[in-house]
């Protein structure tokens, strides 16, 4: 699979996976998948979520696998013949999605993936991100982070984190949050909060995060306002990369630090940010480093 797209910086374009659950068309980032394999069928484990299918070890390392049809509730018989898993790594997992075919790759831009309004959102239920067509087609994009999240809680923020940071004071210093799933953006605020930051502006896609910026410059105000960004790579209208570019090419901006928090902070996905001008990276899993590191930040500018 040719992912060359992940060493271009900036550029607000991705490759989408495109592939059928049932009869509906979904997405995947490519940067997110490590390879695409014939269906096998796994090892079951015992007592484990409905939504598991059991292990899969293809060569030496063990995989869980996930029936996307039992987790999106779409009927389907698998055909041992004809199915697919789509191998993925993030959050530092590795996860195979039982699939019924892959179709192909598509380089678009993040411009082009519509945002779910908020009665497919409702409270951050929904597992879609965002929407593509291409030929006419509606391709739903989906939360990866979400499903698994939702199968094994434990994968997603460490919450437990923060209880470790100890008591801390209340600090004022204002953030700006870039993070497309309501879900992750309420637990980084929450977050955020019980570690005594209570100035936190919440937005979801790198696109509003920049208007916001573009307006505190118009006001000559953005240092009063804006601290630090943190922001998730994966967004609908701009990306994470591409706001941190603009912000590092600004010279208005440029000083004000960008941290990358993102479920696909990996060795390739690290170099393309460092050459951004990202300030750290943290997998989204860490969020009391994290915090740790927003400190450090924070105390740099007082």
């Amino acid at each position: 699979m040719d992912t060359k797209i992940l060493l271009e910086s900036g550029t607000n374009e991705l490759e989408i996976l495109e592939f059928i659950v049932g009869s509906q068309h979904y997405g995947i980032n490519v940067a997110k998948v490590r390879e695409i394999l014939p269906y096998k069928r796994p090892t079951p484990i015992p007592n484990s979520h409905p939504c598991i299918e059991g292990i899969y070890m293809p060569r030496d390392t063990i995989i869980t696998v996930i029936d996307l049809n039992k987790s999106l509730a779409v009927p389907y018989v698998t055909n041992e013949e004809t199915d697919m898993f789509i191998v993925t790594n993030f959050n530092k997992l590795n996860v195979a999605f039982h699939v019924q075919s892959v179709v192909g790759i598509h380089r678009v831009s993040w411009a082009d993936i519509s945002k779910p309004d908020e009665s497919i959102n409702n409270s951050g239920r929904s597992v879609a991100t965002g929407f593509l067509k291409i030929n006419g087609l509606l391709i739903v994009i989906l939360d990866f982070e979400k499903i698994v999240t939702d199968i094994s809680p434990e994968t997603g923020l460490r919450m437990s984190d923060i209880d470790a940071l100890g008591i801390r004071q209340r600090n004022n210093a204002p953030i700006l949050v870039a993070e497309d799933s309501p879900l992750l953006n309420k637990l980084i605020h929450d977050s955020l909060s019980k570690a005594g930051y209570t100035a936190i502006t919440l937005t979801s896609n790198g696109k509003e995060a920049y208007d916001l910026l573009c307006k505190y410059k118009a006001e000559n105000s953005v240092h009063e306002k804006v601290k630090c960004v943190i922001t998730d790579i994966e967004m609908p209208q701009m990306d994470g990369h591409h706001l941190t570019k603009l912000i590092k090419e600004d010279p208005e901006l440029k000083n004000i630090p960008v941290i990358i928090f993102s479920s696909l902070v990996n060795e390739e996905m690290r170099r393309k940010g460092e050459l951004l001008g990202a300030d750290a990276q943290m997998s989204k899993p860490e969020i009391g480093s994290m915090v740790q590191v927003l400190d450090h930040f924070i105390s740099k500018s007082n």
